[in-house]
């Protein structure tokens, strides 16, 4: 069985919805007499208007290098940097920084667009630069860093962390900077003991202490951090509503959510107007589903102005929930930034889709969204991609999934899903392509190597191929049941039965998926064990009476079968 990955994007967001008012603004402004600039800003603003996202950055930044505008370089930084195109904005980053060599920001660039490519010698050297700008204490600035690299991979940044606070070793701000990361990097120990040094430093410090009680709850003594953030509050006369707040997230994560919203009670109780506390309440009503407390509470929320996208979203789930099809629709498209914006669009435009039967008017609120919020624009052409695909409109759908892989060649998902989309379109020497490609690239991901076995042994006759493939797979990821659904299947094909059955039984118990339902039937049937067969298929047939790949089986293999 193939098994794609998540698709969602873990990318940084930053300033793009005024694009072309920024590229209009700059317009004309190269040095004189250079209308290679001007001519190059042009081409990026046609690019951005076809949907050429990365032709339009690598023009952006090309007029970066002819003019010698720092705007230019600025902007041209922003663009790439923010559709995630690190190459381009490396090199527009440089420009910047050449042009204006005292700006912290381009220097910031730089470092993460470094740290990003490996560069790490050369990273670790602009962020220590990066410390030393300032009047004040380095190990200061260091909390300011964190921020920035949460939004990059956890390991790289972690490492970065911990030479930076190197030299500040007896700095509770240090410490504390780098117990963070450490907990990115789910170093648990690490993040624990950290924490606990920046405790010892500073014993007055709130924020030091919570995070210790977060790494102690992260670390498996859930009840221990509990008592700990117990404590803090108890001891104090005057506790701090953010003690009660990270007491009441701790509850959640034990279902102690009674308990979680007394917490948050005491702090409305005490700050009315706190509107964490009531989106805190307004999601615990929701996990218990207390739906039109949460409701209301959500609806509160909206009012205040704050959390604005968390409101609508989880509105829109409630709307959606309910089977309220159009408001729905209304609450999850006003849902314009934020970790949930992506999922939130998918779901309004499958709605639009499949409940309301208008995929053109789908695609249309996606282009909509990706107009308002460039800075998701990469996601949408997937999001475009996978919409298109699911209502069977192949080729429209090949479109956006070449120009997604163009944009994030490093995306397996979207390799993937290429490949995917080339198998239903039955170009299936070109879906082995892109699939090889895919495991060419991640030599060590389960997920590639068993979508290239299972389509060997589904597709072709490269049975032997195909099991080592899986096998390979199945040592990455040895329980996971579509791995060893397709190791049954590459036996069956192999004619290795009894053994297929014992693989594919385990995966139906660990996953009862309809496909793993019809493998077992064709493997009893190849036993002879057709009554068997038959009651299993209409068991399954049961659980998913309109599924196509059990309807194939039954006519395939029990063509008079009642």
């Amino acid at each position: 069985m193939i098994e794609l990955p998540n698709m969602s994007t873990n990318l940084s967001r930053l300033w793009l919805a005024g694009f072309v008012l920024v590229v209009a603004s700059l317009f004309g402004r190269a040095d004189a007499g250079d209308r290679s600039a001007d001519e190059y800003i042009e081409m990026a603003r046609e690019g951005m208007q076809v949907g050429e996202y990365l032709a339009a950055a690598t023009n952006f930044r090309k007029a970066a290098e002819a003019s010698d505008s720092v705007d230019i370089a600025q902007q041209a930084t922003r663009i790439a940097f923010g559709f995630g195109f690190d190459d381009e904005a490396r090199k527009a980053a440089e420009r910047w920084l050449k042009l204006d060599r005292d700006s912290e920001q381009a220097l910031l660039y730089v470092a993460r667009l470094q740290l990003r490519d490996g560069r790490d010698r050369a990273a670790r050297r602009n962020f220590k630069r990066l410390l030393k700008l300032d009047d004040g204490p380095a190990e200061q600035r260091l909390l300011s860093l964190v921020q920035v690299l949460a939004d990059e991979e956890p390991g790289p940044a972690y490492e970065i962390m911990k030479y930076l606070a190197k030299p500040y070793g007896d700095s509770a701000y240090a410490n504390y900077a780098v117990a963070v990361m450490a907990m990115s990097a789910e170093d648990m120990q690490e993040a624990r003991d950290r924490a606990a040094l920046a405790v010892e430093l500073d014993p007055d410090w709130l924020k030091a202490k919570l995070l210790y009680a977060r790494a102690l709850l992260l670390n498996g003594s859930a009840e221990e951090a509990i008592d700990y953030t117990a404590r803090i509050i108890g001891d104090d006369p005057d506790p701090d509503p953010d003690a009660r707040l990270e007491l009441a997230l701790m509850m959640m994560s034990l279902d102690r959510n009674d308990d979680a919203l007394s917490q948050v009670n005491q702090v409305i109780l005490e700050q009315p107007g706190r509107a964490d506390a009531l989106r805190l309440m307004a999601i615990i009503n929701f996990r218990q589903q207390n739906l039109d407390a949460a409701k209301a509470d959500f609806e509160d929320l909206l009012a205040t102005r704050r959390y604005t996208n968390d409101a609508l979203y989880y509105l829109a789930r409630i709307a959606d929930f309910r089977g309220e099809v159009d408001a729905a629709i209304r609450f999850y498209a006003a849902v314009n930034g934020g970790g949930n914006a992506v999922i939130s669009q998918r779901r309004a435009a499958a709605l639009l889709a499949f409940e309301r039967d208008d995929p053109d008017q789908a695609v249309e609120l996606l282009d909509r969204f990706t107009a308002d919020s460039p800075g998701y624009a990469i996601d949408m052409v997937l999001a475009k991609g996978q919409l298109l695909t699911s209502v069977e409109r192949y080729e429209d759908a090949l479109v956006y999934y070449d120009r997604y892989v163009e944009f994030r060649p490093d995306a397996e998902g979207g390799m993937l899903g290429r490949a995917e989309l080339l198998l239903r379109m039955d170009r299936l020497d070109d879906s082995i392509s892109q699939y090889r490609a895919a495991v060419e690239k991640f030599p060590e991901s389960a997920t590639s190597l068993n979508a290239l076995g299972y389509t060997l042994a589904d597709r072709t006759d490269q049975y032997v191929e195909a099991e080592k493939l899986i096998r390979k797979a199945l040592e990455y990821q040895p329980d996971n049941p579509a791995i060893i659904d397709s190791m049954g299947w590459v036996l069956y094909r192999l004619g290795k039965n009894e053994e297929a059955l014992v693989e594919l039984e385990k995966a139906y118990a660990g996953f009862p998926d309809p496909e793993v339902a019809a493998h077992i039937v064709e493997v009893l049937h190849a036993l002879g064990r057709q009554e068997e067969a038959l009651e299993r298929l209409v068991k399954a047939e049961e659980r998913d009476p309109e599924n196509s790949l059990l309807e194939n089986v039954r006519e395939r293999l029990f063509p008079d079968a009642e």
